[in-house]
């Protein structure tokens, strides 16, 4: 019995395919049913994203990060995470007969046994630095810019957790190798949890597994580097990406440019080749970086052993600020009765330590509180359009400076002649002096800066041409600004500042008003008062000044 849908007979394959789909297209059908693919790519793959070079420091973090997960798992298949004691063998020289942990010789053999082992530990390493390098100016970027206001308050939480997440990293990072340095390292950071108050000694205990040094460290911090620490950046990378596809990106002012648009390149194929191309040039500089320029050299370092402490222990530049602290910090202590003492000289340290980080990380929280702003902010800010901000900024940049040149005031007094002591001293009244003078001094700078916009909108630009007027005035030539200039100028938003109103109301009622709003009131005044910014030029300002004098 036949049916309608039978097909003749023939020699061939073309009757048998006809008809058929190609068998790509065919499993995107199958993924599109399962997965809606086609509708999420309609949907994003023409999503629109600004230009501008600024952004590229968050690129440098992503593709840092894929650096640093391409050479791990790499060195990961040659490191031997244990503290056993054995003694070398390997074919570097010096260290032949020398007892040392697992650990510390299989570093040894990705240096002089693993083909390329070398390198790709240089290249982890120095993608470890740029990484966070990377995420420092990143946020940076977005916090003078005022690109965390809403709706990326979270966005900026999840960038400020990979930077603290990245801090750890890299101590566990450099810590795995158990040469002389990362021990010395890991010893200061066992001393700073012995100093916390009751419970230090639980958990140092729980951390180390037993007295100092023990035997479970290296394997424990293995297992955050490779595994625990990594996979909740994966995931904070992917949900700040997401964040930031969902958004969109903010741009800077500039004309045809609104919180309602987005002026820029779609993401396929423009933003993809240009970003492709930017991810093996991140590569090849690190590479090259790693080729020329040694870091953490362990072979010739040694081996730890506790007995044996350097004072040149430097950390990496992003745990610098944290040594600082401790050796800025005087040797205070308390012993209170019973025995017991409590060591100021870390404890100190250890408080202001992660108070510097939440200062950066919950600001924008702050800013919002003051401003009571509900609105959504896709337009970047100049710095100078935000005077007290920016000088926050700076102090807190100032403090962070500070705290690192005492972390190697060892290294200054020997490289300048100068006296560690004078050094020491220099930061400690500079970590409360200095900020206070670069909050000032930063915003008057952008004041003054308000003040030149102001009058470059008001009279034009300086043409360099003398007028001789028919009385004998001499006078210089203004031009008119161009109109992109202009809205460059002139499109921020200037807040008004924030009152708590009249202390009575209509009926004469006394309103009540609680301590926290007029704080709230006094704050605001500090952000957005007459002293806080320049009022930018109005329509009326403009034309008298362009119909009634002309531009002089």
């Amino acid at each position: 019995m036949s049916t309608a849908t039978d097909t003749p007979k023939a020699t061939g394959d073309a009757p048998r395919n006809r008809g058929k789909a190609p068998a790509g297209e065919r499993v995107a059908d199958w993924a599109d049913g399962r997965l809606g693919i086609y509708s999420l790519a309609k949907a994003n793959m023409r999503k629109i994203f600004p230009d501008h070079w600024s952004f590229l420091l968050g690129e440098i973090c992503l593709y840092s990060f894929v650096i640093l997960i391409l050479t791990g798992v790499y060195l990961t298949l040659f490191f031997v995470p244990s503290m056993a004691e054995v003694e070398y063998h390997g074919s570097f020289e010096p260290m032949q007969g020398l007892l040392m942990s697992e650990a510390y010789a299989s570093a040894l053999d990705i240096n002089f046994e693993v083909r390329g082992g070398l390198l790709v530990r240089q290249i982890h390493h120095w993608a470890a630095l740029i990484f966070v390098v990377g995420i420092f100016m990143h946020m940076m970027r977005v916090f003078f810019t005022g690109a965390f206001r809403k709706p990326r308050e979270i966005n900026w939480l999840f960038g400020f957790l990979l930077l603290v997440l990245a801090i750890f990293t890299g101590l566990t990072g450099y810590s795995l190798p158990d040469d002389s340095l990362s021990g010395i390292g890991i010893r200061l950071m066992e001393a700073a949890i012995l100093a916390v108050p009751v419970v230090g000694s639980y958990l140092q205990m729980f951390i180390f597994g037993g007295e100092f040094p023990g035997h479970d460290i290296i394997p424990r911090f293995f297992v955050a580097h490779v595994l625990l620490l990594p996979g909740i950046m994966l995931g904070l990378v992917v949900a700040h990406l997401i964040l930031i596809v969902y958004h969109k990106h903010t741009h800077y002012a500039g004309p045809g440019r609104t919180n309602d648009n987005v002026v820029g390149y779609p993401l396929l194929p423009v933003y993809m080749a240009k970003a492709g191309g930017f991810f093996f040039l991140v590569f090849g500089v690190i590479a090259i970086i790693a080729a020329t320029v040694t870091i953490n050299p362990i072979w010739l370092l040694g081996p730890y052993r506790p007995d044996q402490v350097s004072t040149d222990a430097q950390p990496d530049w992003y745990l610098g600020f944290s040594e600082g602290l401790v050796r800025m910090m005087p040797g205070w202590e308390w012993v209170l009765p019973g025995g017991y003492t409590l060591n100021f000289g870390l404890l100190i340290p250890l408080a202001v330590f992660p108070l510097m980080l939440a200062v950066i990380g919950l600001y924008p929280f702050f800013e919002g509180w003051v401003t009571k702003d509900r609105r959504e902010h896709h337009i970047a800010q100049r710095p100078r359009n935000s005077p007290t901000r920016t000088g926050f900024g700076v102090a807190w940049l100032t403090a962070f400076v500070v705290t690192t040149i005492g972390g190697g005031n060892d290294l200054f007094a020997i490289h300048f002649n100068l006296s560690i002591n004078a050094i020491t001293w220099f930061c400690r009244i500079g970590f409360f002096v200095l900020p206070v003078i670069a909050f000032f001094v930063t915003r008057r700078i952008c004041l003054g800066l308000q003040r030149r916009d102001r009058d470059k909108v008001l009279h034009g630009r300086e043409t360099g041409i003398i007028k001789r007027l028919p009385h004998g005035e001499f006078i210089e030539v203004h031009e008119p600004l161009a109109q992109e200039k202009l809205h460059l100028l002139t499109s921020h938003d200037q807040h008004e500042p924030y009152e708590v109103g009249p202390e009575t109301d209509e009926n004469g009622v006394r309103r009540r008003i609680g301590p926290v709003e007029r704080v709230r009131a006094r704050i605001s005044r500090g952000y957005y008062g007459e002293q806080a910014q320049i009022p930018k030029p109005t329509r009326e300002e403009y034309r008298e000044i362009t119909s009634g004098h002309g531009h002089h």
